[in-house]
């Protein structure tokens, strides 16, 4: 019995390198020598370049400044995600500030360089947004500025906002 058992596996083994195609001869084919090809002398013309269209690809993020500790705020930058209708969000989620910042403004460069800017004025609450038409690309471009009670205008965000983001 144990010799069937053995002879079996051995036929197995066999039959599987056959199938598995591991019994080729390791001859090489031999290469047609070249010919000797006619060549014919094809006129060559000369014609103006055509323009390549290009894509727009909105200038890198710049730095950001950081607001005062009594007029900080907090705000999110993010898009829907949805491809039918794809919207940039930008979201007040409050801060120390909240009652003293007149205004917030946000600009958004579309990824064929479509720029569409709004604002979002007091009475600032928590859960707040403004939603601007965004792109199915990942490089739209948000820049968040906020006025502050002196009158001056600081960037607080500018960065890219991923169209979706699979974390």
């Amino acid at each position: 019995m144990n010799m069937k058992v053995i002879f079996g596996g051995i036929a197995l083994l066999v039959l599987l390198l056959v199938v598995a195609g591991c019994t080729q001869s390791a001859t090489q084919q031999a290469t047609p020598a070249p010919t000797a090809a006619t060549t014919m002398e094809i006129p060559v013309t000369t014609s103006a370049a055509t323009a390549v269209p290009t894509t727009f690809v909105p200038a890198t993020p710049g730095p950001t400044e950081t607001l005062p500790s009594a007029q900080s705020v907090d705000v999110q930058v993010a898009s829907n995600g949805e491809s039918i209708n794809p919207q940039v969000i930008l979201t007040f989620r409050g801060g120390k500030g909240m009652n003293v910042i007149p205004e917030i403004d946000i600009t958004l460069t579309r990824s064929d360089g479509t720029v569409e800017s709004d604002k979002m004025v007091q009475p600032l609450y928590v859960g707040k947004t403004v939603s601007l038409a965004g792109s199915t690309g990942n490089n739209d471009r948000a820049e968040v500025w906020v006025y502050t009670t002196q009158g001056d205008k600081v960037k607080i965000i500018d960065e890219y906002v991923p169209f979706r983001s699979y974390n």
